[in-house]
């Protein structure tokens, strides 16, 4: 796995497909009304004309569509996620974006790489950056968890996806209001929800989860008997 300072490798020979093919290739994509095209305008007159106009408008780049999908953060972006947003994306592109990304972000010197994460891609700090998110996330406020609160971010960790009825049963106790806390603080997220109709939700542990507690993966959560019971 990449250190934390390092970018993604890139491909030794660039992608046969050159740029304007790809682009060509978006824009037939995004006639087929993809899945993140906005809802028609339900405002005035004047609010429907301006929003038409945009509509009308170029298509913004496939990579800027990843980005995007990165920068809202969660759980790591998959192909399968990425292809749910921008409906026809394969895997070629989708890797394409992400090499893309990288190296115009080491290009132009920006703070923060997109590295692989458990299947999927994440939009990180490089290290020397790393106090800065510390600070504007407050660190020493995080690690001073309550004891309730780090036994139901415990059952997030080791049994996710786990919903709120799982937590619940387990501890024996509500934990709607630890599980709200612990997602503000980024500790965890929403991974999965319920089929139609259902209102059920699954939680899972996030990049930050990770890097609070110094780890390379969720392999590297300690395995001991006693929370193998969990």
């Amino acid at each position: 796995m990449p250190s934390a300072d390092e970018s993604l490798p890139l491909s030794a020979e660039p992608p046969a497909e050159s740029a304007e093919a790809l682009s060509a290739s978006y824009r037939s994509l995004l006639q087929q009304q993809p899945a993140w095209e906005p809802e028609p305008p339900t405002g005035s007159t004047a609010d429907a004309q301006v929003d038409e106009h945009q509509r009308a408008g170029p298509p913004p780049p496939l990579a800027h569509v990843v980005e995007a999908l990165l920068f809202v953060g969660g759980s790591p972006v998959t192909q399968e996620r990425a292809a749910a947003a921008v409906r026809g994306l394969n895997l070629e592109q989708f890797q394409l974006a992400i090499e893309t990304l990288n190296r115009d972000y080491r290009r132009q010197g920006r703070p923060y790489a997109i590295h692989a994460r458990e299947g999927g891609y994440v939009l990180m700090l490089r290290q020397r950056f790393k106090q800065v998110g510390d600070q504007l996330y407050g660190q020493g406020r995080e690690a001073r968890l309550s004891p309730a609160v780090i036994a139901v971010l415990s059952l997030v960790a080791y049994r996710q996806p786990v919903t709120r009825q799982e937590v619940d049963s387990i501890r024996g106790l509500d934990s709607g209001a630890l599980l709200r806390q612990l997602v503000r603080r980024n500790l965890i997220a929403v991974v999965q929800r319920g089929q139609t109709g259902q209102r059920e939700v699954h939680y899972g542990t996030t990049p930050r989860f990770l890097e609070l507690f110094r780890l390379r993966s969720l392999d590297d959560l300690p395995q001991t008997q006693d929370l193998q019971k969990l």
